[in-house]
């Protein structure tokens, strides 16, 4: 029995004050779509922790400092041909230098 990875879960932690610009570039690349609806996901607020190195360049946060902020966990589900795409769309908006994006296979 073969199976086939038809969709890719996603799971995106971006600050909260960039949900519109999410919510923008999943639509332009047609994320998020199931049966007759698009905008398709689910976000949680959920509390961040990094400390950045010395070559960092953070987003928010002090150098060496250990740093926690609110941020949104984002959830959707993509058409697998679709994910390269989508992830190019995610990272152009993202404001991290490093954005925390989760891609699990979902078989079906």
């Amino acid at each position: 029995m073969t199976t086939q990875i038809k969709y890719v879960k996603l799971e995106i932690f971006i600050p909260e004050s960039h949900l519109p610009q999410l919510r923008q570039a999943l639509r332009s690349v047609g994320a998020g779509q199931i049966g007759n609806y698009d905008s398709c996901l689910a976000y949680s607020r959920v509390t961040g922790s990094w400390r950045p190195l010395a070559e960092a360049s953070p987003y928010e946060g002090t150098i060496g400092e250990l740093c926690e902020a609110p941020e949104l966990k984002v959830e959707l589900r993509v058409d697998a041909n679709r994910a390269e795409e989508t992830l190019a769309a995610i990272r152009a908006i993202h404001p991290y230098e490093t954005p925390e994006i989760f891609v699990i296979p979902l078989l079906g």
